[in-house]
């Protein structure tokens, strides 16, 4: 439920550290907007501290959330390396403190980097997995496990989801949200 890549994080501080590379740190505030889906994004953006969600904002005006992401998490890397524009949004959910890479300089890091190479290959492979293992789960549970697997999150990382975001996260209304609410 909330994504973390330890592993990717230690090794951008790393680089970031060595200062051979042009990444910068940045922050982002609550609620803003790090990608936006259907635009060109020229970065590639990687957690440091913080939550963020990516979600599809779909035609019918409602929103779908498919991740909450934190800690090492890499964003905007697969719009970068297929030269594509975003495929969904990404917006803070708390305060951000992420990495910054400039598409040129990440492309130039892939060419010559094994081991981001390989960090990311373990990365793009565990959301495959993580994609399938959510969609069998929201097929074969019921909403109100979902939900507490929800809740639950909420309690452990101190964080408040609004019920719009819990929603888009289970993929149900709100109507439908408040009535398992009600039953749990």
């Amino acid at each position: 439920m909330l994504r973390t890549n330890t592993d990717f994080l230690t090794y951008i501080d790393k680089l970031y550290q060595s200062d051979q590379s042009e990444i910068s740190l940045q922050n982002f505030e609550k609620d803003s907007l790090l990608l936006r889906q259907g635009e060109k994004s020229h970065r590639v953006f990687i957690i440091k501290e913080g939550i963020a969600k990516c979600f599809f904002a779909e035609e019918n005006g409602k929103d779908y959330i498919l991740e909450f992401m934190s800690k090492g998490q890499v964003l905007g890397e697969i719009e970068v390396i297929r030269q594509i524009a975003c495929l969904c949004n990404v917006a803070a959910l708390t305060d951000l403190q992420v990495y910054v890479i400039p598409a040129a300089s990440f492309k130039a890091l892939l060419a010559k980097d094994f081991t981001l190479n390989k960090i990311l290959l373990e990365e793009l492979a565990e959301r495959i997995i993580n994609t399938s293992s959510r969609a069998s789960f929201q097929q074969l549970y019921t909403v109100e496990h979902g939900l507490a697997k929800l809740l639950e999150l909420q309690e452990k990382q101190n964080l408040t989801i609004n019920k719009e975001d819990m929603a888009a996260y289970l993929g149900i209304t709100l109507r439908s949200l408040n009535r398992a609410l009600k039953s749990i």
